[in-house]
């Protein structure tokens, strides 16, 4: 149930808090509950994946892609993730999830996610390519920079993304 509790939470803040342009950085405050825990007492991998997500939402809405979405019956669709776990996140801790678009190629957007502790420490970090499909077919990313207002080239993407500066480190 607390997903859904999450989800709300996310959709309220982005559709009534500051606005972000595309390039921004969206950042967005957690607490792992009890049932985001599996039988070693820390946050799930998978949990990180489904935090994720709200990420994503959270920056579509703040974006200003949140009517187009709906307008156009777009389903973002996750089509790589590669996730780097640093350290665990234990009970009752709060974290920071930042979300950041790191750029655009014809067909997908690549995506950035930090999850870090209260006192910046990395926990877990990861690159993610998606798309948008239509009921016509894959939305090129250059429709919905369109729609951004924003005629832009992509920022240099850094291919393979390179690890985070924290999550080098010895364990």
């Amino acid at each position: 149930m607390n997903l859904v509790f999450r989800m709300v939470k996310v959709l309220l803040a982005a559709l009534f808090g500051r606005r972000l342009d595309l390039m921004d950085e969206s950042v967005l405050t957690f607490r792992v509950w009890p049932n985001d825990l599996d039988v070693n007492l820390h946050m799930n991998n998978g949990r990180y994946l489904t935090v994720m997500d709200l990420g994503r939402t959270d920056l579509m809405i703040r974006c200003g892609l949140a009517r187009p979405i709906l307008r156009n019956r777009w389903m973002p669709v996750l089509g790589e993730a590669s996730v780097r776990f640093r350290r665990s996140l234990k009970p009752f801790q709060r974290f920071r999830l930042h979300t950041r678009v790191l750029g655009w190629d014809a067909k997908w957007v690549y995506m950035e996610h930090r999850i870090e502790s209260m006192d910046g420490r990395v926990a877990a970090a990861a690159t993610v390519r998606g798309l948008f499909k239509s009921p016509a077919g894959t939305v090129e990313p250059a429709e919905i920079l369109r729609l951004l207002g924003r005629d832009t080239e992509s920022p240099p993407i850094p291919l393979p993304v390179p690890l985070h500066p924290h999550m080098t480190e010895e364990i």
